[in-house]
């Protein structure tokens, strides 16, 4: 691995194995597990509000700021409460808000304002408040000068509400001249951006909640839904690219063929039931039991998710970002969920939810369940309005 480079970047090394996506090869039936009858995907989604999506998507994570004695001290929320306050907030004050995030701990709001004269306000209305620096429009267009300048295999980048700034990632493969490229753009866009390097490789991993195979591959099952009455699942793009009839066990009978796929650019495939199979809308837990899925509803930067795949079973961690960009190998992909889920080769199309809300599909990641590192997720709402289709 090559050591962080020198400059006035400050490149952290996150301790992860090869990004990838989460799709495998051939792999054997997985011992000891009857799969045939678990085609559940499983995931908790927290329900966040479109607002508080919408403002983390631009890439800002909030901080929390107490209030100062005398103060309104800011209200103790759910998940849902603080995206619909979010959204109230976003809609009224327009460009002076910068972003707001979900503080777990604390059951917190937290509003990024760039206008300290709108301060008193947000607080009145029950969230914390971060005054920052940058706007969403600045850290936009850093995006874009990224995206222009710097498309490199191996990256990814997306505004971490938090510190204000777009953080990019760079993993071991990203080198040499392309390194030094990457630190140049970097460089020029100042405090805006943060450089980060991944021990591993990004990939996209192919996998899911229950096993799905198809010649050439596994995958994992993300979640059921319906189509002008009909039932259908989600998985993951680079799975449908790749496999075009799915069974539920390796050399199986068929139980479903592609009805669409998207990859890259997005990371989404649909495939409708071909054989008369239960298509609970479920997400398996690996534990006997059963996570029932209700809705579809967005992420929140902050927000405590849970993933279900073929091959590492059921893993809980946080959203660090929305809207993120990954260069993988294949190509560039847009609008994806990063968290700190851990996921491996098999995991890839499987479900990412909070509770009985579906939020991602698994696409890919650096690192393993060992050793950690960063994963991304394909949002199902997303995938839903692309197909015409709904949880069910």
């Amino acid at each position: 691995m090559d050591a962080p480079l020198s400059g006035e970047k400050r490149h952290v090394t996150t301790p992860s194995g090869p990004w990838h996506p989460t799709a495998v090869g051939p792999n054997p039936p997985l011992e000891g597990r009857d799969l045939k009858h678990r085609r559940i995907p499983k995931r908790r989604v927290a329900i966040a509000g479109a607002g508080i999506a919408a403002l983390v998507a631009t890439g800002i994570t909030l901080q929390s700021a107490n209030a100062a004695p005398g103060e309104t001290q800011p209200d103790t929320l759910s998940v849902g409460a603080a995206g619909k306050l979010a959204h109230t907030l976003t809609s009224s004050l327009k460009s002076d808000t910068a972003g707001a995030y979900y503080d777990a701990k604390t059951k917190k709001l937290v509003v990024n304002v760039v206008n300290k004269g709108i301060v008193d306000k947000v607080r009145d209305a029950g969230a914390e408040v971060k005054v920052v620096k940058h706007t969403l429009a600045e850290l936009s267009k850093a995006r874009q000068t990224l995206k222009e300048k710097a498309t490199i295999p191996g990256t990814s980048w997306s505004v971490d509400p938090r510190s204000n700034k777009v953080v990019v990632t760079a993993d071991s493969s990203v080198k040499g001249a392309r390194m030094a490229t990457l630190d140049k753009v970097a460089d020029a866009l100042g405090d805006k951006v943060e450089v980060k390097r991944s021990a591993g490789k990004f990939s996209t991993f192919i996998a899911g909640g229950d096993a799905i195979w198809g010649d050439g591959g596994r995958c994992s099952l993300g979640f059921n839904v319906v189509k002008g009455g009909q039932p259908y699942f989600l998985t993951a793009g680079h799975c449908t690219e790749a496999i075009s009839s799915w069974s539920d066990s390796q050399g199986g009978e068929e139980i479903g063929t592609n009805e669409g796929s998207d990859f890259p650019g997005n990371d989404y495939g649909l495939v409708k039931y071909t054989k008369d199979t239960d298509h609970p809308s479920a997400v398996d837990l690996y534990n006997g039991s059963t996570q029932a899925i209700s809705k579809a509803g967005d992420a929140t930067v902050g927000q405590k998710v849970t993933r279900s795949g073929s091959t590492t079973q059921v893993h809980d961690g946080e959203v660090t970002g929305l809207n993120a960009t990954v260069n993988y190998q294949e190509g560039t992909v847009e609008g994806l969920i990063q968290t700190t889920v851990c996921a491996e080769p098999g995991d890839s199309g499987g479900a990412l939810f909070a509770g009985d809300t579906a939020l991602g599909l698994t696409s890919g990641g650096s690192g393993d369940c060992s050793s950690g590192g960063e994963t991304f997720f394909q949002p199902v709402p997303e995938a839903l309005q692309a197909f015409g289709a709904e949880i069910g």
